[in-house]
């Protein structure tokens, strides 16, 4: 029996949600849309963010299980629908993993001024990965405490970015001009880092995958939603200005920004080198608890529906003692580690290693929850008579307008990761292509995956009748 069951308080729920969604890996290619990022938060806070919320606590009360999304896909849609979800809810972190440990290379290499060979870069980034598998597999308690550290350490860093950042705009002025005109949303610019913005708030729903490990769900799971909803808002706004602050747009680095703005930042301030390392370090274990996160929310997924019979089986082996999904941890593992193999050898630069996984980790990222906000009006209507403890609207009109303008953005942030000049009429087949093929690859060995696993299990019955 895992011991961990039942003890994930508000508090808990707070912070595992703030490690999951708030994350400084992207929040550098956020500031390099340039001030009018502040106008996009907004829209994107009040359009997108809000009636995300609450859309996924309706659903996490009034369907709690460890599959979260999976299972309300699968309530509105079925059992083949729910098994493509859960693939790529799934694959999607060892997709994405290789992205974040490249970061933490790039980012390592920069704060203590080493001159990593992609060679070691490479091999760094594996045993990464393999430390948040371990991490994963130990126990439910580890890996949610982990989440929870991490939560405190991000909100420690763009805290001190946003602080120190004002700080300095006090003694040196601003690196950009940040006016309420400058401020306003603007295509102009790097257009093409607008979905990272949609990114960087993805992952509420996440909670729901721990529902039979939280205390009173019905009742805490909507507070902590709503609270780390309206805390991440006000931390990405502020960290983001700190960066401005401290960097031109044209000097963002997507890779090594967060160090170059710290540096800047507190190079004036006694003991600034120790304020920098300190702070460049917490950042780095950010980026570790950001994955165990993940890892922890997506395993789970892969696991029901493994369980159900739609996935492999070995996606859904657990921990005979623990209840991990140790199956899908260890094969998240090697996913991230034949892409982390694969991209060493095809890029040039760490930018470029970094943005290209990013890009395309993101866009199977982003597909399943066009299936969650589909599966939100499907279930008002197909189960309608379901008890209901948090209902976010009684008014269906008003409930299909705000469904539709968070579908809009997801659908919009897809076509600008595939087409990032699309904003301009521009499509670059050379780099738009390789990812397109990529997306359809993964959507094809997704399909051969659960169609084989159908026969299988039709063959199974066949046999014992």
């Amino acid at each position: 029996m895992n011991q961990s069951r039942n003890t994930i308080g508000l508090g808990g729920q707070i912070l595992f949600i703030l490690c999951a969604v708030l994350i400084i890996d992207t929040l550098t290619a956020a500031a390099a849309l340039g001030p009018s990022v502040i106008g996009w938060w907004g829209i994107t806070l009040l359009a997108f963010v809000l009636p995300y919320a609450l859309i996924a606590t309706e659903l996490g009360t009034a369907y709690p299980a460890d599959g979260g999304l999976y299972d309300w896909v699968k309530r509105a849609f079925g059992d083949k629908m729910a098994a493509r979800t859960s693939w790529l809810y799934w694959i999607n972190v060892g997709l994405w993993m290789p992205a974040v440990y490249i970061l933490f290379a790039g980012m390592a290499s920069e704060l203590f001024d080493l001159e990593l060979s992609l060679t070691a870069q490479v091999a760094l980034c594996i045993l990464l990965t393999w430390l948040t598998v371990w991490f994963c597999n130990v126990a439910v308690d580890i890996g949610v405490g982990i989440s929870q550290l991490g939560a405190l350490l991000k909100v420690a860093v763009i805290l001190a970015l946003g602080i120190a950042g004002f700080l300095y705009a006090q003694e040196h002025g601003m690196a950009n001009q940040l006016s309420w005109q400058s401020m306003l949303p603007s295509f102009e610019g790097g257009v093409g880092f607008l979905p990272a913005i949609i990114y960087n708030l993805l992952g509420l729903e996440l909670v729901a995958c721990l529902g039979r490990n939280l205390k009173e769900p019905v009742r805490s799971m909507p507070k902590a939603m709503l609270l780390a909803s309206l805390a991440i808002a006000l931390l990405y706004v502020f960290g983001t200005l700190g960066i401005l602050v401290a960097l031109p747009v044209d000097e963002v680095s997507l890779v090594a920004g967060l160090t170059d703005a710290l540096t800047i930042l507190f190079a004036d301030l006694p003991y600034g080198q120790f304020w920098v390392l300190g702070l460049g370090i917490l950042g780095l274990l950010t980026l570790i608890s950001n994955m165990v996160s993940w890892t922890m929310g997506s395993s789970r997924t892969a696991a029901e529906a493994a369980q159900a019979g739609e996935l492999p089986a070995v996606l859904g082996y657990r921990h005979p003692r623990l209840g991990t999904p140790v199956g899908a941890n260890c094969l998240t593992g090697l996913v991230s580690t034949a892409v982390i193999l694969c991209y060493g050898l095809l890029a040039s630069s760490n930018d470029e290693l970094f943005w290209t996984v990013f890009a395309f980790s993101s866009c199977v990222f982003l597909l399943p929850y066009l299936l969650m906000f589909t599966a939100f009006l499907r279930l008002r209507i197909k189960d309608a008579r379901h008890p209901r403890p948090f209902r976010l609207l009684s008014n269906r009109l008003l409930a299909w307008l705000l469904t539709g303008s968070s579908l809009s953005f997801i659908l919009g942030a897809l076509l600008l990761f595939i087409f990032p000049q699309l904003a301009d009429g521009i499509i670059d087949w050379q780099e738009s292509g390789p990812l397109l093929l990529g997306l359809g690859v993964t959507l094809l060995l997704g399909e051969a995956l659960i169609r084989g696993q159908a026969g299988h299990a039709a063959s199974l019955i066949r046999t014992s009748a």
